[in-house]
Formats: structure tokens, C-alpha cells, sequence
């Protein structure tokens, strides 16, 4: 069987964890930018590389998540130095783990912020309403509409036109409505497992 490494990517509050979860309930691996991250908070030497870059964030060894998160979406350079950090360390943890599966799924949210698209073999969009995803992420994340607001500012403009290859999968309806794109994709995708 041929490898396949496809990127679900979206904006905030698009749906992107959802898709994800309903392909690892068909038992595709699925991987996640965010559980890496997560990882990654915990060990010592990327805990002492933030701690130099943004010192006020790291504290005993233990990251402060709403600083750093107040730090980097007030201030685009800020932003830009931890997206520097930070996304290298997540893509190649990513990689290396899917690298053990012919088939891999993995929640990619800044594929195009970053420059990854090129590491997978296609992508799926996840494309929902602004304000449907504005309230999802407020409700999910305890945002103000103002922080979300920020954090979609700093994201790829899905609102305007696709990258050329990307597959679009609209989440506008029900969870029903979006298995059904996600058999639409794997039909698509040719998704066996």
C-alpha cells in the first residue's frame, strides 16, 4: 500500500478536532499537532528554550499558558518568535510519529502559517462560518470574542480563496453531515485501512 499523509487544517473553532476524531473512529491513526505541543510543555530542554525566549512564561519549569498565550497575541513579533520555536519542534515530533503508519491523519491548525503543506501528500480544509466558529471557540476555550477574534487574525484567511489542492469539507451542519464528508474524503482519498 501506498503512503498516504493527509493534513486536516482549519481555522479556530472550525471543527478540525471533530473531523479527526470521527477518522480515528474508523480507525485511521490520527495525530495531532496539539497533543505534541502538549507533550512538549513537559520536557525539560524545549521548557528551557521558551524559558529563555519569554522568561516572564516559564516559572519553576513549568509553563504559564495564559501568559505566554497574552504575550504572542498582543504583540505579532512575539508571535513570530515562539511560532519559530515552537513549530519546527511540533512538525518533527509530528512527522516522526506518523512515519511509522502507511496511513496517517494528523490536525494540523497553522499548516499554511508555517510552511508544512509540502510534508503531506493532501490536505483537508475544514471550513465552517466565521461566526459559528467564533462562538465554538469562545465556548470551548472560555475566550472573550475579542481573543478569539485576535487568534483568527493571526490564521490563514479562510474566508478567501483555497490553496491550490486543498480539499474543502464543509462543517455547517450536524455531526451526521460531517461523517458523511468524512466518507466523502476517504472515497475520495481512496482511505483504506
Amino acid at each position: 500500500m501506498q503512503s498516504k499523509k493527509i493534513a486536516i487544517t482549519g481555522g479556530i473553532g472550525s471543527g478540525k478536532s471533530l473531523l479527526a476524531e470521527i477518522f480515528r473512529m474508523r480507525g485511521f491513526p490520527v495525530f495531532s499537532c496539539d497533543e505534541v505541543s502538549r507533550k512538549l510543555w513537559t520536557d525539560g530542554e524545549y521548557l528551557r528554550g521558551l524559558s529563555e525566549l519569554f522568561p516572564v512564561c516559564v516559572r519553576e519549569g513549568t509553563l504559564d499558558k495564559a501568559a505566554l498565550s497574552k504575550l504572542v497575541f498582543s504583540d505579532e513579533n512575539e508571535r513570530k518568535k515562539l511560532n519559530g520555536y515552537a513549530h519546527p519542534r511540533i512538525m518533527e515530533r509530528l512527522l516522526s510519529d506518523m512515519g511509522a503508519v502507511s496511513v496517517a491523519i494528523a490536525e494540523v491548525p497553522l499548516l499554511y502559517e508555517g510552511g508544512y503543506a509540502g510534508s503531506f501528500d493532501f490536505t483537508v480544509a475544514v471550513l465552517r462560518e466565521r461566526t459559528a466558529r467564533l462562538r465554538a471557540a469562545m465556548e470551548r476555550d472560555g475566550l472573550s470574542e475579542e481573543e478569539v477574534r485576535s487568534r483568527m487574525r493571526a490564521q490563514y484567511d479562510w474566508e478567501g480563496p483555497l490553496p491550490a489542492g486543498c480539499i474543502p469539507v464543509r462543517n455547517d451542519g450536524t455531526r451526521e453531515d460531517l461523517e458523511r464528508e468524512a466518507e466523502r474524503v476517504s472515497a475520495l482519498l481512496e482511505l483504506t485501512f
